[in-house]
């Protein structure tokens, strides 16, 4: 999104800036051409009538359909204030970052410009839907893998689960890991992590698995593993601080 606003005030802040009729956005009395973000200011204010941001946004999509770039841009940076509407009531799960939300709404925007102009209703309405659909798909498909990584449990995983039930005490020499597990199996209980995310402090804290063998086993970034190993274990610390306290 910041890369696509950078490129937006570009084309509107050039020293021949990118216009359109001010007559579009403002009704027929307006004279002379606006630079494309004063447009778009306009565009979204309260006081705008539907029918002239309609008028806007045909106009606006017409020109990327038949001129391409940099209309194409402008396009997807007009609807980009809705888009930020979208995301910020979007509960976005830990393991998705908020750049890959950004991405699949502004994909999800950039490829309904081809068929929207002839599409009834409001323009700008059929635009964010695409957005919104796009990135709750996303989240959907992040929750649903989620789940089906949990229920893959690999043997650490199991003794995670079996240390909810009594037993007749650890190991000799095992009796620092299975204190280090009972209590992810105590967070587990608590809610304070998930399994999939007491597996994953599990594997590499504890098994010392490699979190870049983990990152490409799931197929994501390293660093978003990284990230997502670092919540629950804050949360984890911050679990055992309030047992601390209370005792």
């Amino acid at each position: 999104m910041q890369v696509l606003e950078q490129s937006f005030l570009g084309l509107a802040q050039a020293a021949v800036p990118l216009t359109l009729p001010a007559r579009l956005v403002c009704g027929p009395e307006a004279e002379g051409d606006w630079p494309v973000d004063r447009i778009r200011a306009r565009l979204i204010h309260p006081s705008t009538r539907a029918e002239l941001i309609q008028q806007t946004w045909h106009e606006v999509v017409r020109r990327s359909q038949v001129l391409g770039e940099p209309w194409g841009t402008v396009a997807v940076a007009m609807i980009a204030p809705a888009l930020h509407r979208v995301l910020a009531r979007t509960a976005r799960p830990a393991q998705v970052e908020r750049a890959e939300l950004e991405q699949e709404g502004l994909t999800a925007v950039a490829c309904a410009l081809a068929g929207v102009a002839g599409a009834e209703g409001r323009v700008d309405w059929e635009l964010c839907r695409a957005a919104d659909r796009a990135v709750h798909r996303l989240v959907y498909a992040a929750r649903r893998h989620a789940l089906h990584e949990a229920h893959e449990l690999d043997e650490r995983d199991v003794r995670i689960g079996r240390l909810t039930a009594p037993s007749a005490g650890p190991a000799v020499g095992e009796a620092e890991e299975t204190d280090e597990l009972s209590v992810l199996a105590g967070a587990v209980r608590a809610r304070v992590v998930g399994l999939a995310e007491a597996r994953l402090i599990a594997r590499t804290r504890l098994g010392g698995e490699s979190m870049a063998r983990l990152a490409a086993e799931h197929g994501v970034h390293v660093r978003r593993l990284y990230r997502h190993r670092a919540a629950a274990e804050a949360h984890l610390a911050d679990h055992l601080r309030q047992q601390l306290r209370d005792e």
